[in-house]
């Protein structure tokens, strides 16, 4: 849609004018096998689309690998990973545990998947994967001793496919639940609807017909199923205006009397994050309850290089759960948490418009949405190409994060196209690693090693035919 902003003759005075006309995604870091949570839970790879399975004092975390190259604009994704840890806060990486590699009918696209202990005491893996055969995506399961493996593939070819009598043309994520009873359920699906189905006890077949549960509000995929004081839980991403930006999600989830619903949608229990996607995983642990979902806020990060972060889930009296709140790279409204340098520091800009304000950038308003500028916004109406703001301080500070919160108005400002940090090493700008994310509504936090500078450089590059602005730029240690 080609997007208009009029002429200002005054400040706050919009009169016409004509038709401006009218565009992710992204280090190998050295390896460290145990690091804090605080999140993510690494920063050695990149990780994605976590399931939880806690199986005695361990909570094990089944983890996608990211390798798609920096810049790159598709997934690369070979195998998966498992991360333990006994606190819920330090994870270690044990290592690649089930590879595409490892089932001969498939031939690529380690997707999201999920473990769950059988009947037999062994633990299944269900994965789907891009099959060599009739079909696209398909759903296969591994099986291994122990939680950590090694796993093989146990059936020999997919569970779920294309010609499963009323699967989705999209057979990806894959859930596994098991009741109370031992029955075992297993859902799916993507934006072709949600899919829901019983398996046998030997965990490798199904049992009945495929079903399509009713009651689920604006399903996109990502289900995660979970049961609490007799209450069946379901968790899933939502692309929605009414919860997310386009082309970004939020995690919704409704309650069931039943396993297989019909399902009474509750709320939004994770707001949209950094990264286009988003994977719930929701898991009690030592008697406190976890949200695991990923990101794009880790160095380098971006929509095909994503990092699993965890956060702590809290349940109201009545069985709701209450929002998560971010530390991992912030959504929506919630700033991250930490001493932020901005608010004593001086800002500067090679330009800004005479209807905005550079005091917007640093007075510590957390913006509703990238279009609330109720306490006024920077922009560079009608300038095109890059622009820049800056921050200086008499002394030096040591920053390790930025936040950005964009403003979009509709009429010609709009988010960015590309943007750039930068911090004065005495002499010189130097490039800060990992870009610093463009969008709207959320905080775009970016995540480096420390720096002690007395001058931090934002560089923003417009989409073609529009300018740019900033309601909030954080500085944090």
């Amino acid at each position: 849609m080609v997007e208009h902003r009029p002429a200002r003759t005054v400040p706050g005075e919009r009169v016409a004018h004509p038709a401006f006309g009218a565009g992710s995604h992204t280090r190998n870091l050295p390896s460290d096998r145990c690091l804090l949570a605080g999140p993510p839970i690494t920063t050695a790879i990149y990780t994605a689309d976590p399931a939880a399975l806690v199986a005695g004092d361990t909570l094990y975390l089944y983890t996608g690998h990211d390798e798609a190259p920096p810049g790159g604009t598709n997934f690369v994704m070979r195998d998966w990973h498992v991360f333990t840890s006994s606190d819920a806060t330090t994870f270690t990486d044990q290592g690649a545990k089930l590879a595409i590699s490892n089932f001969s009918w498939a031939g690529a696209d380690a997707w999201a998947g999920e473990v769950e202990r059988g009947a037999d005491g062994r633990y299944y893996w269900y994965v789907p994967v891009n099959g060599n055969g009739a079909g696209w995506m398909d759903i296969g399961v591994a099986v291994g001793d122990s939680p950590l493996g090694p796993f093989t593939d146990a059936k020999g070819g997919p569970l779920i496919s294309d010609s499963t009598p009323g699967s989705s043309p999209l057979n990806i994520d894959p859930t596994v639940f098991t009741d109370d009873d031992g029955q075992v359920y297993m859902y799916w699906g993507s934006y072709y609807g949600l899919r829901a189905v019983r398996l046998n006890a030997d965990m490798t077949s199904t049992v009945g017909s495929v079903i399509t549960p009713s009651g689920v509000t604006n399903f996109w995929e990502a289900p995660w199923m979970f049961k609490r004081d007799g209450v069946y839980y379901l968790a899933y991403a939502a692309n929605d205006s009414a919860c997310s930006a386009p082309g970004y999600a939020c995690i919704r989830y409704a309650t069931a009397s039943s396993p297989l619903g019909p399902w009474t949608h509750r709320g939004v229990v994770l707001d949209q994050v950094t990264s286009t996607t988003n994977h719930p995983a929701i898991i009690e642990f030592k008697g406190q309850w976890y949200m695991v979902y990923h990101n794009a806020s880790s160095p380098g990060g971006g929509n095909f290089r994503r990092s699993v972060t965890i956060d702590k889930l809290y349940f109201n009296a009545d069985g709701t759960m209450r929002k998560v709140v971010q530390t991992g790279g912030s959504g929506g409204g919630q700033p991250p948490t930490g001493t932020n340098h901005a608010t004593s520091a001086t800002a500067s800009t090679s330009y800004v418009s005479p209807w905005e304000t550079l005091a917007a950038v640093n007075d510590g308003y957390v913006p509703t949405s990238s279009a609330d500028h109720s306490h006024g916004a920077y922009g560079n109406w009608d300038h095109r190409g890059t622009e820049w703001l800056e921050y200086r301080w008499p002394t030096a500070r040591s920053v390790s994060r930025v936040a950005t919160y964009w403003f979009d108005d509709d009429l010609g400002i709009d988010v960015p196209a590309s943007c750039r940090l930068q911090y004065w090493n005495g002499t010189a700008y130097v490039d800060l690693p990992g870009g610093c994310g463009v969008a709207a509504n959320t905080y775009n936090v970016s995540a480096f090693a420390p720096v002690g500078t007395t001058r931090l450089r934002l560089n923003i590059t417009s989409k073609p035919n529009h300018s740019t602005g900033v309601l909030e730029w954080m500085a944090l240690a």
